[in-house]
Formats: structure tokens, sequence, C-alpha cells
């Protein structure tokens, strides 16, 4: 049944001028994630700007049982924050909930609400002379509630942890209005239960966060990145395990890159350039940073240290070291816009998957054997976060292959591939989490008693399933 219109109206007046909208210009842009693979309808959204507000709201849904999808920044990648296709859902946007609570430089966090863009937090915590180190390639429209609903994880995880990491307290809406207020820059307390980490990661079904207390770290004095050409991913392994002993704990990003995705950038996104003159088939971009002086550890001493090891080791076969901010630009360039850049090459079929370090070379080696069995021409494009062990394990359609005969191997190919993952003691969802496009995966590969404890949890806080239904858990 669609939302009487009785209560379109009385959430409109409960919001005022600025708090709702049923204008379809105004909706539109709240329909669909990146990927347009979910798109959804909506006759209403809502846009809170205080604590109060969003806890009204929820209040008159609980009580009305109409349901509510939380919207951030909309940047997620698996249908976690989009209306279904029946008009019956209402979005709750975050967008104007962006201030900054708290400063604090001696205990080292910020309280932000959640609809402070990513980027943003970056320049928050600079201005006290910090360092927030979440980065992601959307960080210029993605938001910290959806970075927490998510557990973002990003490039800075093998160093500083994911979303879960660097959160020290959440204040939450509960589903009938009811208010918790968990802020604390606390790094210890062992009272009770750490009901914070219910919400971290879960996707909006048990609650909004309007804001939350967020760790910081000293700021970055000086930072080094290399680009190097390697064998294979056995090679990326063993890099991996020599730069972490070298380099302590200064390493923060350490990604993989096949030729591939080097081409579809440089074909497909203006202004890319190759930083090596020779081709190979795998790439690391590596990066080190420090609070210390450079008296103290110099880095550059120490990535020069790191290459010429590595090459007479024979784990790296080319590489350079960028000499400005504009190469060190391009190279992120090349990481960061593979995703983007892959659009332009038809359709495709993508993981976020996640193994321990160590089975990387073997699972990238069965992977794409047991995928190209189905499919011989398809092109892929593995690349990622391998220092943590998360890779976007995507393909490409074949060049001579139709884009629906392509696609009809969805399944099955998800299938393989999430197999050889979960046999290797890993993870289906490694960063970008379950929504609605992997239900199915969920309850294929989680035991009968996570699933029970997922729904008992999601049923006490939220018995009447108004919470983003059907995310995550059914």
């Amino acid at each position: 049944m669609t939302i009487h219109q009785s209560h379109i109206q009385a959430l409109k007046k409960l919001a005022g001028a600025k708090g709702a909208s049923d204008d379809q210009n105004v909706i539109q842009p709240h329909l669909a994630e990146p990927r347009n693979k979910f798109i959804g309808k909506t006759p209403l959204v809502l846009f809170p700007n205080t604590l109060e507000m969003v806890s009204k709201f929820v209040t008159y849904c609980y009580d009305n049982d109409i349901k509510i999808i939380p919207q951030s920044g909309n940047t997620g990648l698996v249908g976690g924050n989009s209306p279904d296709g029946s008009d019956t859902q209402i979005i709750l946007s975050m967008k104007r909930m962006d201030r900054v609570r708290e400063k604090d430089a001696l205990n080292h966090t910020m309280t932000l609400e959640s609809g402070v863009i990513l980027a943003d937090a970056h320049t928050i915590a600079e201005k006290i002379n910090c360092h927030f180190p979440m980065h992601l390639a959307s960080e210029g429209s993605a938001m910290i509630g959806g970075n927490i609903s998510s557990n973002s994880g990003g490039i800075n995880v093998l160093q500083y942890g994911v979303m879960r990491d660097l959160v020290l307290g959440l204040e939450v809406v509960l589903p009938n209005g009811t208010i918790w207020n968990g802020l604390t820059g606390l790094r210890k307390d062992n009272t009770g239960y750490d009901l914070k980490q219910l919400f971290i990661g879960a996707e909006g079904p048990l609650g909004f966060i309007p804001a939350a207390t967020l760790k910081l770290f000293p700021r970055h004095k000086q930072k080094n990145t290399a680009f190097v050409a390697i064998r294979n991913p056995e090679a990326a392994i063993n890099l991996l395990s020599m730069v972490r002993e070298i380099s302590g704990d200064s390493l923060i990003a350490f990604e993989i890159i096949p030729r591939l995705g080097i081409e579809f950038n440089l074909k497909n996104m203006p202004g890319c350039q190759d930083p090596l003159m020779t081709d190979y088939d795998w790439y690391i971009l590596m990066e080190c940073a420090t609070s210390l002086d450079s008296d103290l550890l110099n880095l550059e001493v120490m990535m020069n240290k790191i290459l010429k090891n590595a090459m007479e080791r024979g784990l790296v076969l080319d590489g350079v070291i960028p000499k400005n901010i504009d190469e060190i630009r391009n190279l992120w360039n090349l990481r960061e816009n593979i995703s983007e850049a892959q659009k332009f090459e038809g359709a495709s079929i993508k993981h976020d998957i996640s193994v321990p370090v160590s089975k990387i070379p073997e699972f990238v080696r069965r992977g794409l054997a047991a995928v190209k069995e189905i499919v011989p021409n398809i092109r892929p494009v593995p690349f990622g976060h391998i220092g943590d062990g998360n890779l976007h394990f995507n393909f490409s359609q074949p060049l001579d292959m139709d884009k629906q005969e392509f696609l009809s191997n969805y399944s099955k190919i998800n299938k393989i591939v999430y197999d050889i993952v979960v046999e290797l003691g890993g993870s289906i969802s490694a960063e970008h989490g379950i929504g609605s496009l992997k239900l199915e995966e969920l309850e294929r590969y989680k035991s009968i008693t996570e699933l029970g404890l997922m729904r008992d949890i999601k049923y006490t806080l939220d018995c009447k399933n108004i919470m983003n239904p059907g995310r995550v858990i059914r």
C-alpha cells in the first residue's frame, strides 16, 4: 500500500519549510546508487537538521508503520541506501546534519554530524594540527554517516584500520525514536557492552547515526610514494613483507594494479599518464608517511633503500618515485579511477572480497582460472588494497561478446569466486557492504547460527521492521 497523503502532510508539517520535499526534481537524485543497479521510488525525502528532528521523524514513522531509508552521501554500491520500487518507503537524508560538534586536539578527537563530507572531515582535523586517516575515491561526496554505517575501508587500512577502528562514540536514534547518547572520546571504557559496534557496519537497519566522535592522529610531516612493476601477486606479497620490515609502521598504503587497469585509464580518463616506459603485467602503488621530522626518520632515504633491496631480490622489475605533487596525483588517479574507467568498456561483473594476505596469490590464480573457464576472453581487472587482503576482483565483458550474453554469466561467476573466497577463509564483502545486492550470498555463506543472531538483534531493536527493511538481513 502507498503511504496515505495524510502521513505525507503530517511529516511535512513536522519538518518545516526546508525539512522535507515531495518535489520529484528534488527527490530524483536520491533514488539511485552510483551504478544505477537499484532505482526506486519515494513520495517524500526528509531533511532533518537537528537530533530532535530526526527523533520526531522516526517516532512518527514508527507509530504509523512507515518504512524509512537512511541516506548520507548516497555513494554506496550495494543498494543499501536506495528505496525499493514500491513507493512505500520514505528517505531520511542526513545532508543538513553537517555541523562540527566538538574538536579536541589534546584528546585527538573530533565530534562530527553524519552529513559532514569526508573530505571536509580531513580539513577539520588539519585545522587542529591532526590527521583523520580515512581516505576513499569518493571522499569528495561520501559522508561520515555513510562511512560509519558501511564500515568503510579505503587505502590506509593496513596502518589505521577500518571505520570501526576510528569511531570512539556514537549518537543513535533507535527505530522507535528513542535517542541513545553514546558520544564519548574515551579509549578505554569497560562499563558493559560496546554498543556502538552494533551500529557500525550495520548499514542502517538498526538505527540512525546523527553524530559520531572520531579518533585523530598526529599530522603527517613527511610522505613518500613509489610506483613499481612486479611479476605477479606472489612478488607483491613478498614485497609487502619486506617493505613492512624496513619501514616499520610508516607504510600506510599498498595497492595492486593490473596492466589492464592502466590501459583503461589511459584510454578513457583524460590527463592520465603511464608512469613507466615499459609495460608490465602488475604494479604496486605504495606510500609511507610519518609524523616524525626527517632528522629522526628520512622517508626519502628509506624508500630508496626499499627499492634498492627489492630490485636486488628480484621483487621489483622497474619503478619510479614521483618528484612533485602532480606526479603523485597522477599515480593515485591511475589507482582511484579504475572503476570509473571500466565503465567505458561495457558491462562488468565486480566483487569486493577479502582473504588473508598470505592467500592473495592463490586466490588470484584460482579465481582467474575458474572464471576464464566460463568466459575465455573475459577481461580481468583485479585491483585494490592488497596490503590488507582486500581486492576488487572485477571483470569487463570480452570485446567480442554481447553485453547481455556476458551478464547472463553473472550468478555463475559470483558463485565460483565466492566459493573460492570462503574456502580460503575470506569474506564476500570486504568494505562495500551487503545492502540488497548480496542478500542471497550472505544467506548462502553465513552459518545458521550467525544469521539467527543477526535477525535476533535486528528484530529486538526494530520489531516493526521499519528501518531500512530488506537490507543486510531479512
